[in-house]
């Protein structure tokens, strides 16, 4: 299945304790369905000090699951993606605008 979602999208969580929050995707992982949305889902992990990193609590996004995320439209509303053909080349766009999301 393509991917309806990417790295560098502007997302909106739909579902969970961060319902309504905005962010970018920072990785994607296909195969397990989770995205890592920039600041949200975030956990502490505690790290012991090295000679490199201070230590301590780090706060760190945590993946969410790609169902629970819906893309940002040009208005700012969450919308679905679908694939059309533009001429030769497979894009996304979005079902409430009908905009092409890649150029």
């Amino acid at each position: 299945m393509a991917a309806k979602l990417k790295k560098g999208d502007k997302v909106v969580v739909l579902s969970g304790k961060d319902k309504g929050k905005q962010g970018t995707i920072a990785s994607v992982s296909p195969k397990a369905g989770k995205a890592v949305v920039e600041g949200v889902n975030m956990a502490i992990r505690h790290t012991k000090q090295s000679q490199q990193s201070q230590g301590g609590r780090i706060p760190q996004p945590m993946p969410i699951d790609l169902s629970n995320l819906a893309i940002l439209d040009k208005n700012g509303k969450p919308t679905r993606v679908g694939f059309k053909m533009d001429g030769d080349k497979k894009v996304r766009f979005a079902k409430t605008t009908g905009d092409v999301i890649d150029a």
